[in-house]
């Protein structure tokens, strides 16, 4: 049993600790070895702080013997993006322009995971600056997907995601700007949830190029452990009943953006299982809210990063780079420089653009909520792709840019909205799932609406193919 303790979530573990069954202690050594047995085959971690962990877990250990545990997240292992800051950790955001660099202080939502007991295994793998929507970098290479790694797990939170689906943790802290948490936890067949704007503070942390509508949530296997990891980072308490007769706006898919077949597929099936539980399932047929921003979105990012590189050797996480005498920019992979080449050409206008484009969605959008409790969508409109390319070049037989892939998920955060991915099943031996979106500040009732969906629909036994990944 103890040797298995990696495969049990957050809500299991603590019980165990609370019974006696095994401790704190038990639960690390038993993902710190599934980390190293699968680090070789999925690349999901950049540091391991074994050493922190384990005094985190004999602390840990001592208050559950003491009877006065700090609440349900004391004693579990967690990972972190490699985009926020872990005291006595390095943080390098995917990028040469941060090598060295050792945080000194906790980032608010991490010092709050410290304070309620998680033992913080080390840090995950994402893309520079976490402005790509698959996982890759010069420093630590390409993230693959437990359920297959010739595959990629998404973007730009996919080291996170690859690390909960193999078991090497059953929670992972991450970010989302555009859908980072929801898409990888999509593709592997896990649960990511994305907070309302505002409803988990951030401080302490790297510049922040794409301003709140970053936010900071967590990728888990379960519902009741996502939930109880957000009320740990918000600080407040997010229980609420489910909607009687929930009002949910089925959309299948955005304007003529093409989907693949087998997730619409699985999408329909889930509008079916909300209706069977008693919910009115209303299909949109037409939905262009989103065709603006999503054209426009990457222009808040390739802002950001200008406007951070003009300011460069002002930030102590560079000061190791800027000393160098090397000039900052050419440490820089391809697909930044790319980015802030592109930032730098596009029109002063831009991002005023965006952020009108980002009202006229929000007063939109504030209509259908009047009518609807939810929208029920595809949490991504592909399956995984290889793991070194950037984005699928064709969904269902249609060529698509490199946000095709992408398209349902950066509204949410452009309007400050909770969204959740939920699994579905299996399309061609990998996981796919939905989106669920709710109204600003309700993240309690969406949260409870996605807790009975996966009651009657459970998906946490499953595991990736031991062909993949060993077991």
């Amino acid at each position: 049993m103890k040797d298995e303790l990696w495969r049990l979530d957050a809500a299991q573990l603590a019980a165990g600790y609370r019974s006696g069954a095994f401790t704190p202690v038990q639960a690390l050594e038993a993902c710190l070895a599934r980390i190293a047995q699968c680090q070789p085959a999925i690349n999901a971690m950049v540091v391991i702080d074994a050493d922190g962990a384990r005094a985190a877990a004999q602390a840990s250990l001592a208050r559950w013997n003491a009877s006065a545990p700090l609440g349900p997240l004391d004693g579990v292992p967690v990972s972190v993006k490699d985009n926020m800051h872990v005291a006595g950790m390095p943080t390098t955001w995917g990028s040469r322009l941060l090598q060295g660099f050792v945080a000194a202080r906790d980032e608010l939502p991490v010092a709050r995971l410290r304070s309620a007991g998680a033992v913080l295994i080390g840090k995950t793998n994402l893309p520079e600056f976490a402005m790509q929507g698959y996982t890759w970098n010069g420093l630590h290479g390409a993230s693959r997907n437990p359920w297959n790694t010739a595959l990629t797990p998404g973007g730009s939170s996919g080291g996170a995601a690859a690390a909960v689906a193999a078991g090497c943790g059953p929670l992972a802290l991450a970010t989302d700007g555009g859908g980072s948490i929801r898409r990888p936890a999509s593709h592997c067949g896990l649960v990511g949830f994305k907070p309302s704007a505002g409803l988990v503070p951030r401080s302490d942390g790297l510049p922040e190029i794409f301003l709140d509508y970053e936010v900071a949530g967590g990728i888990g296997r379960s519902v009741a452990d996502v939930a109880a990891f957000t009320r740990v980072l918000a600080g407040c308490d997010l229980t609420a009943p489910v909607p009687h007769r929930a009002r949910i706006l089925f959309v299948p898919r955005f304007g003529g953006h093409p989907v693949d077949a087998g997730i619409a597929a699985q999408l329909a099936q889930a509008a079916d299982r909300f209706a069977a539980l008693g919910h009115d399932v209303v299909q949109s047929e037409s939905f262009e809210l989103a065709e603006e921003i999503n054209q426009r979105w990457s222009a808040l990012s390739t802002a950001g990063l200008v406007w951070m590189m003009e300011r460069v050797a002002s930030y102590p996480e560079f000061a190791a780079a800027c000393g160098t005498g090397t000039e900052p920019e050419l440490l820089l992979g391809n697909a930044a420089r790319e980015h802030l080449s592109a930032g730098r050409r596009q029109a002063s206008s831009a991002l005023f653009e965006t952020l009108a484009a980002v009202r006229t969605l929000k007063l939109r959008l504030s209509g259908i909520f009047s009518q609807y409790d939810a929208i029920l969508t595809p949490a991504t409109a592909a399956l995984p792709w290889p793991a070194e390319q950037t984005h699928p070049a064709a969904i269902a037989g249609s060529a698509v840019g490199p946000r095709g892939h992408a398209i349902f998920t950066a509204f949410a955060n452009a309007a400050g909205l909770p969204a959740i991915a939920l699994p579905t099943g299996l399309v061609e031996g990998m996981p796919t799932g939905l989106q669920l979106i709710g109204m600003q500040g309700r993240d309690a009732g969406l949260l409870a609406l996605a807790q009975q969906y996966e009651h009657a629909h459970p998906w946490q036994e499953r595991w990736p193919d031991a062909g993949y990944v060993p077991v």
